[in-house]
């Protein structure tokens, strides 16, 4: 029922989850268990990005990109893009063969990209890896 889980996302973020936000932001963007209203949606993608969560960052990226605000797009595909985030990356890409992004941009987004990928790198993630 989402009705019932929008309510418990909303006791959640009331006590500070960060994922809790990030659901709250796609219930009201798309209307899913409550009525649809885009712009409380964004607001809470911007709360949950402004605390670290990725995909939000990435969403208002989408958002400001759809606005036509590529400058601000662009900033939160960057960083979302340093946080690990492929699709942020390939969407500076594609603003840099779309010529939005610049070529120093589309580079620090793949050296950021590529940082993020080493620290999530585990020894022992690898060995369970090949293991099973």
């Amino acid at each position: 029922d989402m009705r019932k889980a929008v309510e418990l996302w909303e006791e959640a973020a009331e006590l500070g989850s960060i994922p809790a936000l990030d659901n709250l932001g796609v219930a009201h963007y798309h209307g899913a268990g409550v009525d649809k209203n885009v712009a409380k949606g964004a607001e809470f993608y911007e709360k949950a990005a402004m605390q670290g969560h990725v995909d939000s960052r990435y969403n208002v990226a989408c958002i400001e990109l759809e606005k036509m605000n590529n400058y601000r797009a662009l900033r939160h595909f960057l960083i979302a893009a340093k946080m690990g985030h492929k699709d942020s990356l390939e969407t500076v890409k594609r603003l840099f063969m779309g010529g939005v992004a610049t070529k120093a941009q589309y580079a620090e987004a793949i050296q950021g990209y590529q940082k993020a990928a080493e620290e999530m790198k585990s020894h022992d993630r690898d060995e369970a890896k090949r293991i099973s």
